[in-house]
């Protein structure tokens, strides 16, 4: 799935394709699910993208 974020480190829309689904998504954002229990599929950077926005570039930009 295309997910689209608006980074909180530089405010910039980015996008991602990331192996999720509608379910998933849902027990995250709307049944308050841990991200990890609900899409263990995905790696960190990942859900910190779907967290944040902030993509794996960014966090390299911020820490190193």
């Amino acid at each position: 799935m295309l997910i689209e974020r608006k980074s909180i480190y530089s405010g910039t829309i980015s996008a991602m394709d990331i192996d999720v689904t509608p379910t998933q998504i849902n027990a995250w954002y709307w049944q308050g699910e841990l991200i990890q229990n609900a899409m263990p599929n995905i790696s960190a950077q990942e859900r910190e993208f779907m967290m944040t926005g902030i993509t794996p570039t960014e966090w390299d930009e911020m820490f190193n």
